[in-house]
């Protein structure tokens, strides 16, 4: 038994009870009308639906925790990159890219395009966005057809497109009470477990108190009860994702804290983790989880190759590149050969591959080998034939070995700096 701070894991105990997608949309019992407008229905929703999560969480148990996950990524965690990912780490907790409510609502005849997947893929949260409560209650009903194991509300992203014109992602935290509604629209029509992922604050809303104030309304209008806490704050002002990536400053101690100050809630945290090592001196200092964005994408060997015995405490797998490459290649070529306007090119199946070989010896002449291979090449086969003579045989036939580099002291000094604790009593009283 591997034991941290949140959680105990039996890793013989591993079970997926996933093994098909079903594409017929599952009926519940409960049928909550989309339209909530007072704090009534929303409780009511809660109350309602609290003994299926509490069912559902315990048929999710079989997976083990989510101690490591990807994090959700625009026009990268697709159905490609998340193959990728699960034939590298059996355990990691894959994210979809974020669907927004209206796309999943107005294009329900061609759901498959964008909610299908592998069931190799489990354990899979499905993160979704929006600001309309009845396109959100539609949105999940219509993702209950593809059995992921949890759903994320996304109140983070702070892309113009979505924070601006979108008026959702990290815009939202700035009206904690209709995120509360939302998460208890979502959890009404689902019976998987619900999360929300967002930032420390947004432009000057960003003292922890404002951050706590955030997590006690959402958390006390509905069932939420895990948060992914990216540690930055969001600028609203224009700047580009990436540079909300680099400029806000990383405030761990935010997070640190409110796993102090809410012992009942679960909570991830994200931002500036880049290998196994981080990840475990995260949990070392009590984290609940972790999650990992572009290293998990830009670095996928050495990143997750490292996720399921150094994390998970899992025996290794001994799989080298070029196995997972061969097995890589069975799926691409068979999405390749699919029908109809949504099969996709080949430079679309092998993008996640690009980064495989990184820091690695000939790694820049394979990509232009790649780059070339990608205007003629029809299969992954072919595109394999053509490029992966440029890579030695040593780094395709020799298993992940080794544990990366990391700062094994970044959270060495966080409970030093933890905020003054905060004080639910006065949102109690507000609430009362």
């Amino acid at each position: 038994m591997v034991k941290f701070s949140a959680y105990s894991l039996m890793i013989s105990s591993f079970t997926p009870f996933h093994s098909i997608i079903v594409k017929n949309p599952r009926r519940f019992s409960i049928n909550i009308p989309y339209n909530y407008s007072t704090k009534s229905r929303i409780i009511s929703s809660y109350t309602q639906n609290a003994q299926i999560h509490t069912e559902d969480e315990m048929v999710s148990r079989r997976y083990l925790p989510p101690l490591f996950s990807v994090a959700p990524m625009m026009d990268q965690t697709n159905n490609h990159y998340r193959t990728l990912a699960r034939l590298i780490s059996k355990h990691a907790w894959l994210y979809t890219e974020m669907h927004s409510a209206e796309t999943i609502v107005y294009q329900k005849g061609n759901l498959h395009k964008f909610l299908a997947y592998s069931p190799e893929q489990h354990p899979i949260v499905l993160q979704i966005g929006g600001s309309n409560l009845e396109n959100l209650g539609k949105a999940t009903e219509l993702a209950n057809a593809y059995h992921y194991d949890e759903i994320n509300f996304n109140c983070g992203c702070p892309s113009s497109k979505v924070a601006g014109h979108g008026c959702f992602g990290a815009r939202l935290m700035l009206d904690p009470k209709f995120v509360g509604e939302a998460m208890s629209v979502i959890a009404a029509n689902t019976n998987v477990p619900v999360s929300v992922k967002c930032r420390i604050g947004v432009d000057d809303h960003d003292s922890y108190n404002e951050l706590c104030d955030f997590i006690y309304k959402v958390s006390s209008l509905s069932p939420t009860r895990h948060f992914i806490i990216h540690s930055r704050k969001a600028l609203l002002n224009g700047i580009s994702p990436a540079d909300n990536r680099r400029i806000p400053p990383l405030k761990y101690e935010y997070y640190y804290a409110l796993l102090r100050d809410f012992p009942d809630l679960k909570f991830t945290i994200n931002g500036g983790i880049n290998s196994v090592v981080e990840v475990n001196a995260a949990l070392r200092e009590g984290a609940h989880g972790v999650m990992v964005g572009r290293a998990a994408y830009h670095n996928p060997w050495q990143t997750l190759g490292h996720v399921d015995t150094a994390i998970y405490g899992a025996p290794s797998s001994g799989l080298t590149r070029r196995e997972i490459l061969e097995r890589y290649q069975e799926y691409g070529d068979s999405v390749l050969e699919g029908n109809g306007n949504d099969r996709p090119n080949i430079r679309e199946v092998a993008k996640p591959l690009l980064h495989f070989f990184y820091s690695e010896p000939r790694n820049g002449l394979w990509k232009r080998k790649a780059d070339s291979a990608f205007q003629h090449c029809t299969t992954i086969k072919s595109f394999f034939e053509e490029t992966l003579m440029e890579i030695p045989d040593s780094v395709l036939d020799s298993p992940i070995a080794g544990v990366p580099s990391g700062r094994e002291d970044l959270f060495a000094n966080v409970h030093d700096l933890l905020p003054s604790p905060y004080d639910a009593r006065k949102q109690e009283a507000l609430y009362a």
